[in-house]
């Protein structure tokens, strides 16, 4: 007979929200055990802001924050009540975590090391003396009078508890173990799936030409999304070029909105490069720049406001010979220019995919889920947390909230 392992609480998938909702279970006395398919835990984790961890966003009210996961994002106002971004700060300080907060409200460890986010986590499980099996693949859940009555791991290992935490992420970074084995689970368990898709992606583009400026970068530029022909959403912030396209927190911000459009017919995104001026105010700039180094080439006084190695790109978009100089320019041309700054475009291809998105839009549908506890509406002794809910934020902090609040709602239920 296979071995048998009872639990109070059965967490799947060792994750930001799995490891919380275990802490959390384990605190309260009862036997916990952690159930990750990888070879260690928290994979994700140490791949969150670029390996620094932006463990959440402070300085929102909860109507602020649960505001920018969109219309969906009332189902969070409740958990984020109980345990929100002052306390999961209070919480890794507790642990020995020491954090910071930037200026724009990012919150990071001192540092600036995931793994030290995550050591602090793997701390407090031994502490707690949760039990982690790794490499614990699940096969089957088996259901019984509308409750989960075990788990089967592909050894033929049975796994019984009293409850039952899903928190195995969605399908993004398929790397790290992401490849939406919960959401086949969830949905053979009876709840709606909402389609899955890549969130907070790069975006490919049509043009060449980006590949050679790949890794240059701008701050605070006016991104607008056009779909065929009109505007259709304008956000101002930071872009980064690459050698497939665009990314930077803005364009990662933008991605969902622009698979949206792209439903409608073909995408274009228009990089306004001085934002701060009109036109007119543009064109001022340029005369008087030029009025000041009139035998410098242009693309040398564009040099002194933008990226040099862009210089040439916007020279020639504007129909401009390549060593034009400022006294050469004429009042047409000058105005060309001052066009094409205001107006760089980009033809979308595609998003790049699951391969490269930071979070998974889609997932479980809310309304067959209780925000005061994370429990199913299906099933009753199953509990949901993290990205496998039909929930995704913004770059920033606001997703790894996501997953401690939810992990740590899950976690305390009864």
């Amino acid at each position: 007979m296979a071995k048998e392992n009872k639990f109070d609480t059965v967490v799947v998938g060792g994750g930001a929200a799995g490891m919380m909702a275990a802490i959390t279970a384990s605190g309260n006395g009862g036997s916990v055990v952690i159930l990750e398919k990888n070879k260690t835990l928290g994979r994700k984790l140490l791949m969150t802001g670029d390996g620094r961890c932006n463990v959440t966003h402070f300085g929102l009210t909860n109507r602020e924050f649960a505001g920018l996961f969109g219309k969906e994002g009332d189902f969070l106002l409740s958990p984020l009540s109980r345990f929100g971004p002052a306390e999961t700060m209070a919480f890794f300080e507790n642990l020995g975590a020491e954090l910071k907060t930037e200026p724009d409200g990012r919150v990071f460890p001192k540092s600036n090391k995931a793994q030290d986010i995550l050591a602090a986590l793997l701390k407090k499980l031994k502490q707690n003396k949760v039990f982690i099996f790794t490499e614990a693949e699940v096969k089957e859940i088996k259901i019984e009078n509308d409750s989960i009555a075990e788990i089967v791991l592909a050894d033929g290992e049975k796994i019984i508890g009293k409850k039952y935490i899903i928190s195995v992420g969605g399908k993004s970074y398929p790397i790290t173990g992401s490849t939406g084995d919960g959401f086949v689970w969830a949905e053979k368990l009876g709840h709606t799936i909402i389609k899955p898709r890549p969130s907070l992606v790069p975006v490919q583009v049509k043009e060449n030409w980006i590949k050679t400026l790949s890794g240059l970068s701008f701050e605070k530029v006016k991104v607008s999304l056009s779909v065929l022909g009109k505007i259709a959403k304008k956000e101002t912030g930071d872009i980064l070029f690459a050698h497939f396209g665009l990314t930077g927190p803005l364009i990662l911000n933008l991605s969902k909105d622009i698979g949206a459009l792209m439903a409608q017919g073909k995408v274009k995104i228009l990089v306004d490069l001085q934002p701060d001026k009109d036109q007119e105010q543009l064109e001022g700039y340029l005369q008087k720049s030029i009025e000041k180094n009139k035998k410098k080439e242009i693309k040398n006084i564009l040099a002194d406001f933008l990226p040099a190695k862009i210089a040439p790109y916007l020279i020639y978009f504007a129909g401009l010979k390549e060593k034009v100089k400022g006294f050469e320019l004429k009042k047409e041309e000058r105005e060309k220019l001052a066009k094409v700054i205001k107006k760089l475009e980009f033809n979308v291809v595609s998003l790049v995919g699951f391969d490269r998105a930071m979070v998974t839009a889609g997932g479980v549908a809310l309304k067959e889920i209780d925000s005061k506890t994370m429990k199913s509406k299906k099933i009753g002794n199953l509990y949901f947390a993290g990205e496998i809910i039909n929930l995704d934020g913004p770059c920033g902090g606001y997703n790894l909230q996501l997953c401690w609040t939810t992990g740590r709602i899950a976690g305390s239920a009864d």
